[in-house]
């Protein structure tokens, strides 16, 4: 039986909420394009839907109930399979991450295999002793810290992750300033990434980073590497709200609206793979999130012996506009 929390219903159905925008497929024609896969050097890596929060922006609808999570068996074929390929960039995601067991083995495996490695963060899953040894593990990997913070403005920030846990997030970033993350000259970076808390599009990448710098030192004297603002995807938790709320129509006329041609040929899809917690390839996360495996069926990494050769296709739907708006998720 299908699992009815990885695919959200309009996905699952085949039912277009939205009549009046035309299908990811379309667009692309109409500019005369086409999304194909380039050279893939980028592996991203879901531990899990396990989270200690339930975002309301979660494409993945993951939270503190949700048991898939990867094994240890899994672990070992993802870091056999980047072992076999020359990944430049490993991306380590969730959920949260930090979550699930084994994160250790994992790093420590994926670390000697690609120039960079990166872990994402949402600043509140472990804390204490735990959240120590997980911060010596990154220093001494030198692992990229990429770290969610919806908003510099804690009401706004918390009526989107929950109470209080703006105030958390602030400790954490504190603390690893201290321990030299995004400090000029450590070589340790800390990067953040922001989505809006509502039914609209992020301000330019430029001015949200100047403005999240000017008011974390200010405020908190925290300081970090660079901001990265998206567009939320209209699936998981983010659609059901969109819906409930009546914007789901006018969110992906606004996407369909604001979409950039130029940003097509630089989206993560074209370069990225996605590997789910059970070990399966998509094209990239939010195929993942509605069960649309690369090439129409499911390959677990330690099958593959080829990467997709460039110009491949790559499954869209209509939430790919998302990705396209604006500067798009390059």
């Amino acid at each position: 039986m299908t699992d009815r929390r990885k695919i959200p219903p309009g996905i699952r159905t085949g039912v277009r909420e939205a009549a009046a925008v035309d299908p990811f497929a379309d667009t692309l024609a109409r500019h005369g394009l086409s999304l194909v896969r380039g050279r893939v050097h980028t592996l991203q890596v879901n531990r899990g839907y396990l989270c200690n929060l339930q975002c309301r922006r979660c494409h993945l609808e993951a939270g503190p109930g949700r048991q898939e999570v990867m094994s240890r068996a899994t672990m070992e074929a993802v870091v056999s399979f980047a072992r076999r390929f020359p990944f430049q960039i490993v991306d380590v995601t969730g959920g949260a991450p930090e979550l699930v067991p084994d994160l250790p083995f994992l790093v420590g495996g994926l670390a000697p295999l690609a120039p960079r490695l990166m872990l994402r963060t949402n600043l509140s899953a472990v804390s204490g002793a735990e959240w120590e040894a997980l911060l010596a593990l990154c220093v001494a990997q030198r692992v990229v810290l990429v770290a969610s913070l919806p908003s510099t403005n804690p009401p706004q920030a918390d009526a989107q992750r929950g109470a209080g846990v703006t105030e958390a997030a602030i400790a954490v970033l504190k603390k690893l300033n201290a321990a030299g993350y995004g400090v000029e000259g450590t070589g340790l970076e800390l990067d953040l990434v922001s989505n809006p808390v509502g039914a609209f599009l992020p301000a330019s990448q430029e001015s949200a980073e100047r403005k999240f710098r000017d008011d974390l030192r200010r405020k908190w004297g925290v300081v970090f590497n660079r901001l990265y603002t998206f567009a939320n995807v209209p699936l998981g938790r983010f659609r059901e709200w969109l819906l409930r709320t009546g914007n789901y129509e006018h969110y992906v006329k606004t996407l369909t609206e604001r979409f950039n041609p130029f940003a097509v040929d630089g989206l993560m899809c074209r370069t990225l793979l996605s590997v789910s917690w059970d070990g399966f390839l998509y094209d990239c996360d939010f195929n993942l999130a509605v069960d649309r495996p690369i090439g129409g069926r499911k390959v677990h990494v330690s099958e593959v012996r080829e990467l997709p050769a460039p110009g491949a296709p790559i499954a869209i739907g209509e939430y790919c506009h998302a990705c396209a708006a604006g500067s798009g998720f390059t």
